[in-house]
């Protein structure tokens, strides 16, 4: 969400002079007054005389943030984030044509999301989503896309520190192949994805190259 304001915090019986920052899945507080709680868990959110105010857990917050910035925290807050087949752009109208895992079952979460959005037609794909688990598969995956006609293609692939392949191989082969990443999305705790759409069209010796 990606706001951050400096302002006077009220939790339980402490007051203090903090920053606070609304984040994807979270409130925090940093300064003399320090606090993290998941946004799903807050109970009675509310403005009320230019405060923001809260239950989390056993505590009552109020973060003294104005009425105009208030109401655009309110908003956020109450707003429910998008799901990952929105993120990723899929639906039964908008289908995806899916390859891999090569190794395990297909993530719970992109599964869920991708329920009813798959087609195994390239021709009627909109997307590739290409679920990678080493690097040596990202060739085959950039040779497969080069047949379809869709120019946008999912690179999901392990994240985290010694993650294989890495954002940076990821990266620096799709580009390599004309590609340009235009965003990149959180698919579990396991996995993440980039979005990359070919602005050129690679010879195929480029990308057969096992």
């Amino acid at each position: 969400m990606g706001r951050e304001a400096s302002c006077t915090a009220r939790v339980g019986t402490e007051t203090a002079e903090v920053t606070a920052l609304l984040e994807s899945t979270a409130i925090v507080l940093r300064g003399d007054i320090k606090r993290r709680w998941d946004i799903a868990a807050l109970q009675n959110l509310r403005l009320e005389d230019g405060e923001l105010r809260f239950h989390a857990g056993d505590e009552e917050a109020a973060l003294a943030l104005g009425e105009k910035e208030g109401e655009r925290w309110l908003k956020k807050l109450q707003t429910p984030p998008p799901t990952l087949a929105a993120k990723l752009g899929v639906s039964a109208d908008n289908p995806a044509l899916l390859i891999g895992p090569t190794v395990g079952p297909l993530d719970p979460a992109l599964a869920e999301a991708l329920a009813g959005s798959i087609t195994t037609n390239v021709r009627e794909a909109r997307m590739l989503v290409a679920v990678l688990s080493k690097p040596s598969e990202l060739p085959r995956m950039a040779e497969f896309h080069a047949d379809m006609i869709c120019k946008t293609v999912w690179v999901v692939h392990p994240k985290g520190p010694g993650a294989s392949p890495s954002d940076a191989e990821v990266r620096t082969a799709m580009r390599g192949w004309g590609y340009v990443d235009n965003k990149t999305s959180a698919v579990s705790d396991a996995l993440t994805a980039t979005r990359y759409v070919r602005t050129q069209e690679p010879p195929k010796k480029r990308v057969r190259n096992r």
